[in-house]
């Protein structure tokens, strides 16, 4: 394994309501990661479609799987030689409701994994649940990359543990967290700690992936499994990068066996 193959990055910008736009931006920020080393590069969740309050401007612009905006996403894997993770308004059976979906496309430009966020966000104030399908409990999708077993879950899933530690039953060993974290009292303060908790708890990397502000918070990071920080953007339109080791992983579940020694078992 070199160094290529385990340097990831987690990439910070707002979407719009415009995805030939939001594509746009995801050249830009590809690019970036790229010529840094990165070939998995991982978007914010409502990368192809965002407005502040949602409605039915998100029903209106969900895509099928095949639409236009994965297809894009997948011109730049190949382009680039990454593997892309962002998140798709993704059009659902229901009519006046749409799919909050994270897709997964690859160098060879294969879909290799989606997800659709099992826990809406109906808190703080918001409702998401009026506008979103949750997605199904099934068998978690997992695909390899550079050594690593990689899990998908999806912002407000971050406040229950249980989706994390079953990401990681399923051999997960690293995890992937594109969000929408709204900006507000002490949520940032919320996001660090939970981000950090799930890494720690599960002896795991997490690549958690933010908008920028001024609607998200910002602080997309990637934590290590000894719940070290070892990279972060503030408040900026950028990439972060770091190189992820199979043996950190190693070595933090021989100080650390918290896994090996549960008691509680679902």
């Amino acid at each position: 394994m070199n160094t290529a193959e385990s340097t990831i990055a987690v990439a910070q910008f707002a979407p719009v309501a415009d995805s030939a736009a939001n594509l746009a931006s995801i050249r830009v920020l590809t690019e970036r990661a790229a010529s840094r080393g990165a070939t998995l590069v991982v978007f914010p969740e409502y990368s192809s479609y965002f407005e502040p309050d949602l409605g039915p401007g998100f029903v209106e612009a969900a895509e099928p799987l095949d639409g236009a905006f994965v297809a894009g996403l997948i011109a730049l894997a190949v382009e680039f030689e990454v593997h892309l993770v962002a998140g798709l308004v993704e059009s659902a059976d229901e009519g006046e409701r749409f799919s909050n979906t994270l897709v997964v496309v690859d160098p060879t430009g294969e879909l290799v994994a989606r997800y659709r966020k099992i826990h809406l966000y109906d808190a703080f104030g918001a409702r998401e649940s009026d506008w979103v399908v949750p997605g199904p409990i099934d068998v978690p999708e997992t695909f390899r990359w550079g050594g690593f077993t990689v899990g998908l879950q999806t912002c407000y899933d971050i406040r229950f543990p249980e989706v994390t530690r079953r990401l990681v039953d399923a051999g997960a060993d690293l995890v992937l967290l594109p969000s929408e974290w709204v900006r507000g009292p002490l949520k940032e303060h919320h996001w660090r700690t939970l981000v950090t908790a799930r890494a720690i708890e599960n002896t795991v990397y997490m690549a958690a992936a933010d908008q920028a502000p001024p609607i998200g918070a910002g602080n997309s990071m990637i934590v290590d499994p000894m719940g070290v920080e070892i990279a972060t953007i503030g408040e900026a339109t950028d990439v972060a990068v770091a190189w992820l080791s199979p043996d950190r992983v190693a070595q933090a579940r021989v100080v650390n066996p918290a896994l090996s020694l549960r008691r509680l078992r679902s």
